[in-house]
């Protein structure tokens, strides 16, 4: 389904999928996970360079799961590193809060980039050659990045084979929900057979995939509650996973102490430290995506 010099290491949805673009000149990495598993994320990089130096690493955007092994990457192996033009200011600023960082209860090392990748931006990456285009929703900086003579798409968090990454509500919510569309209408467009995304396995039925992700995007843009509750619940899944457990007692206070779950609570949903618990606790446990043992809520 993909040419041999695209190799791509499909992880879990702590940490973003790496693809690795082996060319006869030079080497490229595309997203290098969450923080947390950097060693494991290095280990997993070098099996696949089987000897070969890693030139270049790039981000499709500037998440903790896309961007967290950024620093563990370059010392490792001095290569050169692109992020998004438009993200750049939030990676100089060290934006932590723009960033969904301790405003989301996420990590990540602090990084230095070379240089940045726009929109319609062309690369020789693998003996392929690539084309980035802005993929707005999400990320409102993310790019993808296609190369049409393989008819492979790089997707980020831009598409996944059920849907696509959490839309942020607030005063912007329209700005997103349309950038969204955009977005994936812009990938409609494209002469795509596979499509490699940030989470899960790659896809070839891209029309199915884009219809299911049309389908949530209007279930959004009815009903902003919807959002919410779906950002609440995402996020607490990927706060167990990164801290692998946290015990059902002191669920509240975590979640109060965490800005995101109380600015969203504060905003659209006035509900006490309890009732907000019991809220996002219920619907992951009757949906299996978290389970109880001891005590402890884990990730399923």
């Amino acid at each position: 389904m993909l040419p041999s010099c695209v190799r791509v290491i499909v992880r879990d949805w702590l940490n973003a999928n790496h693809i690795v673009l082996i060319g006869r000149q030079r080497t490229v990495l595309i997203d290098s996970g969450y923080g947390r598993d950097a060693t494991q994320t290095l280990d997993k990089v070098s099996g696949v360079l089987a000897g070969r130096p890693l030139d270049w690493l790039v981000n499709t955007h500037c998440h903790s799961d896309h961007m967290g092994g950024n620093a563990a990457v370059r010392a490792a192996h001095a290569c050169r590193v692109s992020i998004p033009r438009d993200e750049a200011p939030l990676i100089d600023a060290w934006d932590e809060e723009a960033l969904w960082l301790s405003y989301a209860d996420q990590r990540c090392e602090r990084f230095s980039f070379d240089d940045t990748i726009a929109p319609g931006d062309e690369f020789d990456w693998g003996d392929l050659h690539w084309r980035a285009i802005a993929a707005p929703g999400h990320d409102m900086a993310a790019l993808i990045f296609f190369c049409e003579e393989a008819g492979l798409l790089i997707s980020g968090d831009a598409l996944w084979e059920n849907s696509f990454g959490i839309l942020l509500p607030g005063p912007d919510r329209v700005t997103r929900l349309e950038a969204t569309r955009a977005t994936l209408e812009t990938i409609a467009r494209l002469p795509v057979h596979t499509v490699i995304p940030g989470h899960g396995p790659s896809f070839t039925d891209v029309k199915a995939a884009l219809e299911r992700s049309m389908q949530r995007l209007a279930a959004f843009e009815r009903d902003e509650l919807r959002m919410v509750r779906h950002v609440l619940k995402v996020m607490f899944v990927f706060s167990l996973m990164d801290r692998r457990r946290l015990a059902v007692n002191e669920l509240d206070v975590y979640l109060e102490s965490v800005p995101l779950y109380a600015d969203f609570n504060r905003r659209y949903l006035g509900l006490d430290r309890k009732a907000l618990a019991d809220l996002i606790v219920g619907d992951l446990e009757r949906s299996g995506a978290i389970r109880r043992i001891d005590g402890f809520l884990i990730a399923a």
